[in-house]
């Protein structure tokens, strides 16, 4: 773990700031959760994601469904790809979300591009595709989404629903 030489005080009632650029860097947003792990005399905060949970069953989705409707599968929380399907995987999995996704989130917009466009899905990796992407919400907050994409043909009413029916599958899975 490397040191950010950035010293804080805690005060009366056991609080400590995380700066603002580091809080912008790492896409830590008011109100989100952050994890507490503690080792020996250290603590580390890390993002708290809901969706990290939900790793093994959205890669069972994403490939499955990819199998049946032959269309890629991208799954994420509000910062990463936890999940997709095909040939992209090592360029997307693990990475972080575009601006464009994000404000689709923060819009809690469903979008469906039935023609070939191009688009960026994370950061620095455009792609010219049809795509449908469903935010995923729990009480009310997005949480992530479901992407389901082709590099070929056109999105279909089908893939709309899909993306939809994943969405809703992985928001009651976090409720629960």
């Amino acid at each position: 773990m490397k040191t950010t030489g950035v010293v804080r005080r805690i005060d009366d009632l056991g609080r400590i700031v995380i700066p603002k650029e580091m809080r912008r860097t790492l896409r830590i947003r008011d109100g989100e959760s952050l994890e507490i792990f503690v080792e020996d005399e250290m603590i580390a905060l890390k993002k708290y994601s809901s969706m990290s949970d939900l790793n093994d069953i959205a890669n069972d989705l994403s490939n499955t469904i990819n199998q049946t409707i032959l269309k890629e599968v991208l799954i994420t929380d509000r910062d990463k790809v936890i999940s997709i399907s095909g040939n992209l995987k090592s360029q997307y999995l693990g990475k972080n979300i575009s601006k464009f996704l994000e404000q689709k989130l923060n819009n809690r917009e469903v979008i469906i591009e039935k023609g070939i466009k191009e688009v960026e899905f994370i950061d620095g990796n455009k792609l010219k595709c049809s795509y449908t992407i469903t935010p995923i919400l729990t009480n009310g907050d997005v949480i992530g989404a479901v992407v389901i994409f082709s590099l070929k043909e056109s999105i279909t009413d089908t893939e709309v629903k899909m993306a939809s029916l994943t969405s809703n599958f992985l928001a009651k899975h976090i409720e629960q």
